[in-house]
């Protein structure tokens, strides 16, 4: 029990120490991060939730920057860039998957045509077991949330 204690204790130092002012992953926006899950960006470290989203990250990082920094939150998702000169970045109109609605999408991730507008996701697989499944019902249901604004126009 002595033991779980001060491995607790470290873990929680540990997080303080590094982690700072971010609690939150940038991708999966609602996700804890994992300070094991860490990339470098502009000389700060970054924190993700898993190691799928630090693959995510490393594929646009400058995107992911300005979309996380984007997202309208009681907490800011990437704190320790205040005050960081970030490139100049061109956001798409969707910012999140229609199927993990708290998780952003990026110009690389996996996309579809649908109605002859790209509907990005996060994972290749959740178009092939889910969206495909029910695309005119999916398509509703994320159109109701606000999810894919490119159809707005």
């Amino acid at each position: 029990m002595k033991l779980l204690l001060t491995l607790f204790l470290v873990a929680t130092l540990v997080f303080s120490l590094h982690a700072g002012e971010q609690t939150l992953c940038p991708i999966m926006v609602t996700d804890e991060i994992d300070v094991e899950e860490v990339v470098e960006y502009q000389g700060k470290e970054i924190y993700m939730c898993c190691g799928g989203c630090v693959k995510v990250w490393n594929k646009n990082p400058d995107y992911y920057a300005a979309a996380a920094i984007a997202v309208k939150s009681d907490q800011p998702l990437l704190p320790q860039l205040d005050g960081v000169e970030l490139p100049e970045v061109k956001l798409l109109k969707q910012r999140f998957c229609p199927l993990r609605e708290d998780t952003l999408v990026g110009p690389e991730s996996p996309f579809i045509e649908y109605e002859g507008k790209k509907i990005y996701f996060y994972k290749e697989r959740d178009i092939e077991r889910k969206w495909s499944k029910d695309p005119e019902g999916l398509f509703k249901e994320a159109r109701e949330a606000g999810l894919l604004p490119q159809f707005d126009d």
